[in-house]
């Protein structure tokens, strides 16, 4: 259960001593409001106070028998507080109810939150950096880029700090590259080295191109507070400083999710188990195309797409591939190919052929049930090395997706910006 934002905080003031069908009232209290599903209650025990009948009651150790103030205090949406106090109202028989507006800046427990955020960024980071100086032709930051993991590079002056980084954004909006690295992958050699030739003709660097405003972390940082900033600045990746300044790694969100993953933390063992799902924070709003549309429906829904790929469902919503603009290029004819690109990067409009999403979508999407925890979908996203997790029912109907920003949130307790709306069509 989540709540966050405007709540309702309920307080009962009862009396140590007070009882309900022969057992003390704050527990029958707190046992009700558990069985009722509200979210938690907390009993604060009072060292003296007086109350209706003006008797002075405490703690001091000449009258240990005396009968001492209590607080029962629940936090809760409105709906289900107002729920509970037609339950327990009826139960406090002496003392006073109290109801205020109450805002939720975090609610969740270790189980919910498997990050283990008191980790030191250095010990989760990626160590290995590959780095550019601000000379570097752009053409060779292109040529590094291709057929890695990663697809940003730190840029670093002659004493190793880092001074900007280049993203595969970056290479298209300021550098002239006329692909996403992903596209560029599905070419053949001769179209690569076209690419590269034309990046080498423009004389561009890294220093004409890079994103200079860094977002940075040390490397002793806690691992809760990067996730914070990260988060904060919608970044997929930190920079990493050492105590001089210099660059000492690079975080990311595969970074985060793997060490949630990781086999030696104990939250995230026990989140394999029980905790958030995936149908908790999933987005419903899942781009789709029927098996049977054609190129021109598939690219349409494909440019709109932020994260470059649609699902491929049956008229009754049945999961049935998934298709990726790098799918596209791989897999329809060479002499459409050239029409295709200039459609997927905004340029043109798709090639009339008749092909159909059944026919160049993977059949291996990645799926599972709603009710798979956010541990299991992480390591199975990070063993698949997929970016996108499908949730269908039993009947392998649509429900949703999660990707890796839904799972960076979920982990570091941090509820979306919007709610998640209807599957798209």
């Amino acid at each position: 259960m989540r709540i966050s934002g405007q709540a309702k905080r309920l307080r009962l003031y009862i009396g140590e001593s007070d009882q309900w069908r022969g057992r003390p009232l704050y527990l029958a209290l707190l046992e009700t409001l558990k069985g009722n599903g509200l979210a938690g209650a907390t009993v604060t025990r009072g060292v003296a106070g007086f109350g209706a009948h003006a008797r002075i009651r405490t703690a001091s150790l000449e009258v240990l028998s005396s009968d001492l103030p209590l607080i029962v205090e629940v936090v809760d949406n409105a709906e289900r507080i107002a729920q509970a106090l037609t339950v327990v109202g009826p139960m406090v028989r002496e003392g006073l109810i109290t109801l205020d507006d109450v805002e939720v800046v975090k609610y969740t427990h270790r189980y919910l939150q498997p990050l283990p955020g008191d980790r030191l960024v250095r010990d989760v980071m990626t160590r290995d950096v590959i780095s550019v100086g601000p000379a570097t032709p752009v053409a060779d930051i292109f040529d590094l880029l291709i057929g890695k993991q990663f697809r940003a590079v730190p840029v670093v002056n002659e004493a190793g700090a880092p001074i900007g980084i280049i993203s595969d954004g970056d290479l298209m909006t300021r550098g002239g590259a006329p692909l996403r690295i992903s596209l560029t992958e599905r070419l053949d050699n001769a179209a690569v080295s076209a690419h590269l030739a034309a990046l080498r003709a423009s004389g561009l660097t890294a220093a004409d191109v890079m994103t200079p405003e860094l977002v940075t972390v040390n490397d002793d940082d806690a691992l809760a507070h990067a996730v914070q900033r990260m988060v904060q600045r919608g970044l997929k990746r930190l920079p990493v400083l050492d105590s001089r300044g210099r660059l000492a790694g690079m975080l990311s969100r595969l970074d985060v999710l793997g060490a949630v993953g990781s086999g030696s933390n104990p939250p995230a063992q026990q989140a394999r188990r029980q905790g958030r799902t995936v149908g908790e924070v999933m987005d419903r709003r899942v781009p789709t195309v029927l098996a049977d549309a054609d190129l021109v429906d598939v690219v349409e829904r494909l440019v709109s797409a932020a994260l470059k790929r649609v699902a491929v469902v049956d008229e009754a919503g049945r999961l049935l591939g998934v298709i990726t603009d790098g799918d596209l290029v791989a897999r329809v004819r060479p002499e459409a190919r050239s029409g295709l690109l200039a459609a997927l990067t905004g340029r043109g409009r798709a090639p009339d052929v008749p092909v159909t999403a059944r026919e160049v979508m993977s059949t291996t999407a990645l799926s599972g049930p709603p009710e798979t925890t956010i541990g299991e979908g992480i390591e199975r996203m990070l063993a698949d090395g997929r970016k996108r997790f499908f949730v269908v029912d039993a009947g392998r109907r649509l429900l949703g997706a999660v990707d890796r920003q839904a799972l960076l949130l979920a982990v570091a307790g941090i509820e979306p910006q919007s709610p998640s709306a209807g599957v798209a069509s």
